[in-house]
């Protein structure tokens, strides 16, 4: 065995010892059922916080859906941020009969920015007590009719979560093969990762949109504090470092929009791995310092999530691309044996990935609404989605500077029509 050998051992040993949990979370969400809450007395208060960048196309369809929640209206205040907007977003918001509240700011940009000025402005308004929970979600976003409701039951079950993560799904999973990756991905997120996690009573995480925090959170951090790349994952590793209980809610059930472009996917995800980093430098020690405490599997779980996928594929896949340059100068005669092992392995990962997107949409047929072709086209092209992630990563880990860039919402349509897509 030679040290090429010995380090491709060596990385399999470590992806086994970081991700062998994960398979179990799959293998046992197949046999247990999702957690269900007890009905409650629907008298918490809550506000729906959107920030959105020229969403004129998408918003309305949102706030309609807000609207028409089964869970008392009087109770449900919608707050828009048009985040440096050059359309008619505000005016939508306001048309909708929601509060627009408009942000100008070229210097501090992102999402974490906006949430934090519009948390602010509720704060000075109403203070820091008058709403029970803060939902924060996505303007190209739509809320299934019992999606507050569902969100409620868990918010007030005894477990005593302070964040609770809704089931992420897709409006336009059919729309293209980049579409319906992204839509697997976020499927196989929430039922065999947070609905794994809720089950065995370790901390769920949340992922950008579908979310509710408990007002002691936002009062205990002094609002919104989280301005990285990805606040959504900074905000995660902060309260698990702080105790926080996080949940997860399969019944509360939202729509997301996917990207199609593959440029928008490239330049979302350089972004994420990018925040991967900051997270992993500002909390990587804090949350390793945890993961030996009660309660530590949960920070465990998210260090692999965040670090542990795209530096261990990143040094494999330079690894074996290094040894096959060196093999071919070197010692031609053996490149045919090498690049055969390197293929191998490729193809290993490959089969790892279609087995992962075929299981999910086995799984989760019933929640997809998408034609039979196009889930069947979205579980083929799911490995090469994510086998994109690797160059995606190697730029991002040495390029400098990694900045926000909107993506352009166009897919305006109702719950109704996302579920009429299953033809």
């Amino acid at each position: 065995m030679n040290l090429f050998d010995i380090a491709n051992l060596i990385l399999g040993v470590l992806f086994i010892a970081c991700y062998s949990y994960q398979i179990f979370y799959v293998i046992y969400t197949l046999f247990k059922k999702p957690k269900t809450f007890a009905p409650t007395d629907q008298t918490n208060r809550y506000a729906v916080l959107i920030c959105g960048r020229n969403e004129e196309a998408v918003i309305g369809y949102l706030l309609d859906s807000i609207k028409a929640q089964d869970y008392p209206s009087d109770l449900i205040d919608a707050y828009v941020c048009a985040d440096n907007c050059t359309d008619r977003t505000a005016d939508v918001v306001r048309e909708k009969g929601a509060f627009a509240y408009e942000r100008f700011n070229q210097t501090e940009i992102g999402k974490g920015y906006a949430l934090s000025e519009l948390i602010q402005h509720i704060f000075d308004i109403h203070g820091q007590d008058y709403y029970d929970g803060y939902f924060v979600i996505d303007a190209d976003n739509l809320l299934d009719p019992h999606f507050i409701s569902e969100m409620d039951k868990a918010f007030c079950a005894p477990e005593g979560y302070k964040v609770v993560n809704g089931y992420r799904n897709s409006k336009n999973f059919g729309d293209n093969w980049l579409s319906a990756s992204y839509a697997v991905w976020f499927l196989h997120d929430a039922k065999q990762l947070n609905n794994a996690r809720c089950l065995l009573g370790t901390n769920a995480a949340v992922a950008g949109t579908g979310f509710v925090i408990h007002k002691d959170v936002l009062k205990a951090q002094g609002g919104w504090i989280h301005h990285g790349l990805i606040e959504d994952i900074e905000f995660t590793a902060d309260a698990f470092t702080k105790d926080v209980k996080f949940g997860y809610c399969h019944d509360a059930i939202l729509y997301d929009e996917q990207p199609t472009s593959f440029i928008q996917s490239w330049h979302q995800r350089m972004r994420w791995v990018k925040g991967y980093l900051q997270v992993l430098k500002k909390y990587g020690w804090a949350l390793t310092k945890r993961m030996c405490r009660k309660g530590g599997f949960a920070c465990f779980d998210l260090m692999c999530n965040i670090s542990a996928a795209y530096l261990l594929t990143t040094t494999a896949f330079l690894l074996n691309l290094v040894y096959l340059i060196v093999t071919l100068i070197v010692s031609p005669a053996t490149f045919l044996g090498t690049l055969v092992t390197s293929l191998v392995m490729l193809f290993g990962g490959y089969m790892c990935m279609l087995f992962l997107s075929f299981f999910v949409c086995i799984t989760e047929k019933d929640r997809i609404h998408a034609s039979r072709g196009k889930r069947i086209l979205g579980m083929l092209t799911f490995p090469f989605f994510m086998m994109s992630f690797v160059p995606i990563a190697i730029i991002a880990i040495f390029t400098p500077k990694v900045s926000w860039k909107p993506i352009k919402h166009t897919a305006a349509m109702s719950v109704t029509d996302v579920k009429n897509k299953d033809q």
